[in-house]
């Protein structure tokens, strides 16, 4: 552990939310000398922390997703990116592909850094939760917040079940609906329904061949599917579905995954892609309704008193950005830096100051990017892309992506190169 320096008047935090964020945060405080301690709502049983039930069991694998190279060398900043790497597959590189098959573009991080990781929520989730465990941290469950008292020289949070906890500061990783933002600024607005239903599965077996370690993305006629097939000839997939009509998690749960299923194969009918050899290969079982997009505008205040925000409850991003989990990886290792480092209110500015001008560019780059191909601005709405969109949209994106430098526009360089200095002081 590192020893904790004389500058900082941080002793103990309370972390709320036990997903990436907060096992992040809790794992960095640990090596900062500062003692963390978890709180997730959600108890050891619901399998609502990492995607499980509801259904479908997706193959009791929760959601997929990617730990992009800047997330892993933010893990390797405290001793635990090889938990991710054990259980990941690596993404050599994005393909883009029209709903005819054409190719567009096929984009590469730099050679120099470790590869994308492809991985399945709940085992990301368990990965690092043992590993904090590892370090003796506790994590308790079954612990919804309900409120805290900032009193100037600590925290009190209380929880539904009647019990509190008392920290020199409470961090809040409880996710896009976040209680302690709520507590730290009222007046911001909820998450609001974006239009689109999403859906993953693992196929265990399908015919079709091994992408050889290429992610492609497929902006259908009617919705968006990316799916990657493995060496071991099982596959994963995922669908960005228009939907007009706002459906909560459990309403689309009790629709049934047999019907999404059947009406997910009716929208890749006309598509020559490997979309509808796919969803024939799925079995109901195995798919997942991860249920409605939500966005959220910009959240102008991370901070007050001792309380903060990281992760998703701070600066929520787009699924197809590739960056979610690994800036909330960032944002907790650089939090743990300044609160080592610097008393609180020092360390908190310090912290937004090195994390808001980053976490800005890259919104305003994927909603750019977005915009300028007519890609996502289409596929991700309430109504799908029409004849003349798609057209204008093949035609720009092999351009996009060329001017977007190294790594293409929607890869650049920049992104992945982010380095977290560990033994360098903040300030």
């Amino acid at each position: 552990m590192t020893a904790r320096t004389t500058a900082s008047s941080t002793r103990t935090a309370l972390v709320i939310g036990g997903g990436v964020a907060g096992l992040v945060a809790a794992m960095a405080l640990h090596k900062a000398g500062i003692e963390a301690r978890v709180y997730e709502a959600y108890d050891a049983h619901s399998g609502a922390r990492g995607g499980g039930g509801g259904g479908g069991r997706g193959g009791g694998r929760g959601g997929a997703m990617t730990i992009a190279p800047n997330g892993q060398q933010a893990l390797e900043a405290i001793d635990a990116a090889e938990a991710v790497r054990t259980i990941g597959t690596p993404v050599t590189a994005l393909a883009l592909r029209s709903w005819t098959g054409r190719h567009l573009a096929q984009l590469a991080p730099p050679a120099d850094l470790p590869a994308t990781c492809f991985v399945w929520r709940t085992e990301l989730h368990e990965a690092i939760e043992a590993e904090a465990s590892s370090r003796g941290i506790p994590v308790h469950k079954g612990k919804r917040l309900l409120d805290a008292t900032d009193t100037g020289t600590g925290v009190t949070a209380r929880f539904s079940d009647g019990s509190q906890a008392k920290a020199d500061i409470l961090i809040g990783a409880d996710g896009l609906r976040s209680t302690v933002r709520a507590l730290i600024d009222p007046s911001f607005p909820k998450p609001h329904y974006a239009g689109t239903l999403t859906f993953t599965a693992r196929v265990p077996k399908t015919e079709l061949p091994s992408t050889e370690g290429v992610l492609y993305m497929c902006y259908g006629k009617k919705a968006y599917f990316a799916y990657q097939i493995f060496d071991d000839a099982s596959a994963a997939w995922s669908v960005t579905l228009p939907h007009r009509e706002p459906l909560t998690q459990a309403e689309a749960q009790a629709v049934g995954a047999g019907e999404w299923l059947k009406r997910l194969r009716e929208a890749f009918t006309d598509d020559r892609t490997p979309a509808p050899d796919l969803l024939a290969d799925t079995s109901p079982d195995d798919v997942l309704i991860t249920g409605p997009t939500e966005t959220m505008p910009p959240v102008p205040t991370w901070s007050r008193g001792r309380m903060i925000l990281i992760g998703d409850a701070a600066h929520a991003m787009s699924p197809t950005s590739g960056q979610g989990a690994s800036l909330a990886s960032e944002g907790a290792v650089q939090l743990a830096r300044c609160l080592r480092d610097l008393p609180v209110g020092k360390a908190f500015k310090a912290y937004e100051s090195l994390r808001r001008p980053r976490v800005d560019r890259i919104l305003k780059h994927t909603t750019a990017t977005a915009t300028a191909t007519s890609a996502a601005a289409r596929t991700a709405t309430p109504k799908p892309a029409g004849p003349l969109s798609r057209a204008l949209r093949d035609a720009l994106l092999p351009v996009a992506t060329k001017v977007g430098g190294a790594g293409g526009a929607v890869w650049g360089a920049w992104q992945f190169e982010h380095r977290i200095e560990w033994d360098e002081r903040v300030g």
